[in-house]
C-alpha cells in the first residue's frame, strides 16, 4: 500500500482553523467555523496515514470516500482509516460547524484498547457508508471528547502524562462510537436485509477496493466472484448506473491522483507500483480517463 501523506503535510489546516493544536506528530486537532476556512481541502484527494474522526454540529459537507458520494451533515461523524482516500466536494450555504481529527497510525497503535471490546464489534464493510448520524445529546458527548483532547495539548506536549492521558482520551472517543455505531449496524442490519444481487455489488466494490493497484481487467473479479465477466458488467450497470470497468478505471485514476501529489516518486515509479507495463502506457491511461498527463496533473 502506499505510503499516505502524514500529518506534518496538512499542518496548513492551522491557517484555516478558529481553534488548533497538535501534539507533536501524533495528533492534529482542528475547529472549522466558515466556509472560507475549507479551502485547506481543495488539493484533490488525499489519504492520510492514520485516522480522521470528523464532527459536523452545523452545515452540509459534500465529499466523495473510495469514490462513495457521502454527505455530512447537522449533528453527524464521520470515522475513516489509512486505506480509505477522501476527496473534498462542495458546501451548501455559508455556515459550517466542523470539529476534526487526524490521528496517526503510529498513535493510534500505542492507544490501550481492550482487544475484547473489539473483537465484539459488528464488522462493519468497506463499502458501507463511514457517516452516522448521532443525536443532538451525542454529538455533544463528542464534543466534549474532542475539546478535552484539544485542551490537552496546550502544555507541555512532551510530558509523558500528557501523551497517556491523550491516549486514554483517544480510546475513550473510540469506545463511544463503537456504541453509536453497534446500535445503528444492528437497526441497519435488520431493516435491509441485502438481496443477492446487491451482494454481488458489495463484493465487487470490497475486491476492487482490494485489488485495483495491481488488476484492472473485469475478467479478473468475474472470476472471483465465480460469474461471468458478461454478467457482472450487466449487475454493475443496473445497480450503479456505471460499467464495471468504469469503477475499476475510477479507483485506479482516484490511486493514481493520490500517488501522483503526494507520495514523491516519479511517474515511472507510479507506474510500476500500479502495474502497468511502462510509463508510457501509464500516461496513455490517465490521460484518456483525466484529459491531462500524469506529469501535468503532479505539477498543478
Amino acid at each position: 500500500m502506499e505510503k499516505a501523506i502524514n500529518l506534518s503535510q496538512i499542518s496548513s489546516i492551522k491557517d484555516f482553523s478558529s481553534e488548533y493544536s497538535t501534539l507533536n506528530d501524533e495528533y492534529i486537532f482542528s475547529h472549522i467555523t466558515r466556509k472560507s476556512h475549507i479551502n485547506f481541502l481543495a488539493h484533490g484527494p488525499f489519504r492520510i496515514d492514520g485516522m480522521m474522526f470528523l464532527l459536523n454540529l452545523k452545515g452540509t459537507l459534500h465529499l466523495d470516500i473510495n469514490l462513495n458520494s457521502e454527505t455530512l451533515t447537522d449533528n453527524s461523524m464521520m470515522i475513516t482509516g489509512p486505506n480509505n482516500i477522501i476527496s473534498p466536494r462542495t458546501i451548501d450555504g455559508d455556515e459550517i460547524d466542523c470539529y476534526t481529527i487526524f490521528v496517526s497510525s503510529e498513535f493510534i497503535h500505542d492507544t490501550n484498547m481492550d482487544i475484547n471490546v473489539l473483537n465484539s464489534m459488528p464488522t462493519i464493510p468497506h463499502s458501507q457508508s463511514p457517516i452516522i448520524s448521532i443525536t443532538p445529546e451525542e454529538a455533544n458527548l463528542i464534543k466534549l471528547y474532542f475539546d478535552l483532547l484539544h485542551r490537552n495539548t496546550t502544555d507541555n506536549t512532551d510530558d509523558v502524562y500528557i501523551r497517556s492521558i491523550s491516549r486514554n482520551l483517544l480510546a475513550s472517543v473510540a469506545y463511544q462510537l463503537m456504541q453509536f455505531m453497534t446500535k445503528r449496524v444492528a437497526t441497519d442490519d435488520k431493516e435491509r436485509p441485502r438481496s443477492r444481487r446487491s451482494t454481488y455489488v458489495y463484493e465487487f466494490r470490497e475486491l476492487v477496493h482490494r485489488h485495483h493497484r495491481k488488476e484492472r481487467s473485469v475478467s479478473f473479479y468475474a472470476d472471483k466472484m465465480f460469474i461471468s465477466p458478461k454478467y457482472l458488467s450487466l449487475i454493475i450497470k443496473e445497480a450503479t448506473g456505471r460499467s464495471a470497468s468504469e469503477w475499476i478505471d475510477e479507483y485506479v485514476i482516484l490511486e493514481a491522483k493520490n500517488m501522483l501529489r503526494f507520495s514523491g516518486k516519479n511517474v515511472q515509479q507510479i507506474a510500476y507500483e500500479l502495474n502497468f507495463s511502462n510509463q508510457s502506457s501509464f500516461g496513455k491511461y490517465f490521460k484518456h480517463l483525466t484529459g491531462m498527463s500524469p506529469t501535468q496533473y503532479q505539477r498543478s
